[in-house]
């Protein structure tokens, strides 16, 4: 075979540059050697591999956990406290629980559980080994980042994690097959499904407290990544309904000022803005997020950067009672995207133990209720009269300019100005989008009679063709230098006098 640097004329050694499986292509080095056609090949091999490694790991835990269980049944005897009993004491001490993801962990149902979950991994391994163009368990990026994050952390663990590893694969195959339930009733298995982990860690494995709560915000993440696509937002709930209904709703609320809502934030300190600015963008980064716990981060985040700006305001901490309308003036500054569809999700497949106690339930609370205030936001709400709120609905008119001219006597005189500033900058902001457009139109003229001079010249041109001659060059006379005078006098003759 001959290659391209034999044909330019450089002898190269052909052993050097030819694929490391003598297939006859060319390799690069990039691909360590390889040619394109067998580096996927050896990608696969490897992909396949580490697949086939993973079912391995995962049959091995199943049978050290029988093993285990077989070897406590055989040294306690029949009076010892089993698994089923744990279940019932656990029921008695719980004041919820559901009967669905129960039947997962029953000793009953275990084996046949355990075979059905071997016959689908080796039929999985089959599949992965058959000539086939993609992987039938295709993951995103994320998805397969989020996997190996959670083996890492599970091995730090030890049987404790080889124990939860196997209970979420289990949760996951029979969440796999019963995609038919309603969205509420998956909600209760996963609710259902963290309750049974923790208690585990609890008492079986005699695991920490601060340890279980770390546990279980990975367990949380690694399964609600796996089943984000099919819980978020679902076709069966009229959760996107509420969504336009929501943002439609804000929409038309986009008059109300801070005023109205009584916000104890001034938007004129540079340092208050960016606060407000930065909450913003935190709660509209919510709906990018996969997992409820980094859901409610966001919330976190956010509220902190409003308590921030209520503090430089103020020059003092702020309350609960100045929280909540600011809250509500982002939401509605804002308008987070699928703003219903996320609460609901983090409601339903949060943790329960972050979501119930600590400043992110706290925070999450408050979300839902500034949601529901802005629902239900009408004219006594504002403390306006009915005309007017259905006036500035209608876009009739702004309230911006009616503060102006309607002032109380006893309103101060720091109140008069800042309403005369903010009248004035809304003049000023008429005024500059007024100059723009003209300036625009200004643009669009001189583009326009450009176009008209260079075509009326094109049309003259091609109408008058300009023809330029070649120049006649001068005869130059034969006794002079003088080229350029062509009208000399004729030249002396010599004359011969007598002596």
């Amino acid at each position: 075979m001959n290659l391209k640097s034999e044909r330019r004329g450089i002898h190269v050694d052909q052993s050097e540059l030819l694929c490391k499986r003598g297939c006859g292509y060319y390799g690069n080095p990039a691909w360590q050697g390889f040619c394109s056609k067998c580096w996927r090949e050896e990608y696969h091999k490897a992909r396949q591999k580490q697949i086939q490694e993973d079912w391995e790991l995962a049959e091995r835990l199943q049978r050290e956990e029988e093993e285990a269980y077989a070897s406590s049944q055989s040294t306690q005897g029949a009076q010892s406290l089993t698994f089923s009993k744990f279940e019932e004491k656990k029921t008695n001490e719980k004041t919820r629980k559901v009967t669905t993801v129960k039947k997962f962990f029953t000793a009953s149902s275990r084996a046949g559980a355990k075979k059905a979950l071997a016959g689908k991994l080796k039929a999985e391994i089959q599949e992965a080994k058959a000539p086939s163009p993609s992987i039938h368990r295709q993951a995103s990026i994320e998805t397969d980042r989020v996997s190996k994050e959670f083996i890492e952390f599970i091995r730090t663990y030890q049987k404790p994690g080889q124990d939860i590893y196997k209970q979420c694969k289990l949760f996951l195959d029979t969440m796999s097959h019963k995609r038919d339930l309603s969205i509420e009733e998956q909600s209760e298995c996963a609710q259902d499904f963290y309750q049974n982990v923790a208690d585990r860690l609890q008492t079986r494995w005699k695991v920490p407290p601060e340890k279980v709560e770390k546990a279980m915000d990975e367990v949380e993440k690694y399964i609600m990544t796996r089943q984000y696509k099919y819980v978020f937002c679902p076709e069966t709930t009229d959760d996107e309904k509420k969504d336009l209904a929501v943002q439609k709703r804000i929409r038309a609320l986009h008059w109300v000022t801070p005023q109205m809502l009584c916000v104890p934030v001034s938007e004129e300190i540079p340092e208050v803005s960016d606060m407000v600015v930065k909450a913003i963008t935190d709660i509209i980064e919510m709906d990018s997020k996969r997992v409820p716990r980094d859901k409610l981060a966001c919330i976190t985040k956010c509220s902190k950067h409003i308590f921030n700006a209520i503090k430089i305001t103020k020059n003092e901490p702020a309350s609960a009672d100045d929280f909540l309308p600011t809250l509500i003036y982002i939401v509605l500054k804002g308008n987070p995207p699928r703003l219903q569809s996320n609460i609901q999700y983090i409601t339903r497949f949060c943790n329960p133990s972050r979501l119930m106690t600590g400043e992110d339930g706290y925070y999450f609370t408050n979300l839902c209720c500034a949601v529901a205030f802005i629902e239900k936001l009408d004219a006594q709400s504002l403390n306006l009269s009915q005309e007017d709120f259905d006036r500035f609905m209608t876009g009739q008119t702004s309230p911006k300019k009616q503060e102006s001219d309607s002032f109380s006597p006893d309103v101060c005189l720091g109140v008069k100005q800042m309403c005369k500033s903010l009248d004035l900058l809304s003049q000023l902001n008429e005024r500059q989008e007024r100059i723009v457009s003209e300036a625009k139109k200004l643009e669009k003229d001189l583009i326009d009679w450009t176009d008209g001079i260079t075509k009326e010249v094109e049309d003259i041109v091609e109408k008058y063709p300009l023809e330029i001659k070649p120049k006649s060059q001068a005869l130059a006379a034969i006794d002079s230098e003088n080229v350029e005078n062509d009208k000399l006098p004729p030249p002396l003759q010599p004359q011969v006098y007598a002596g």
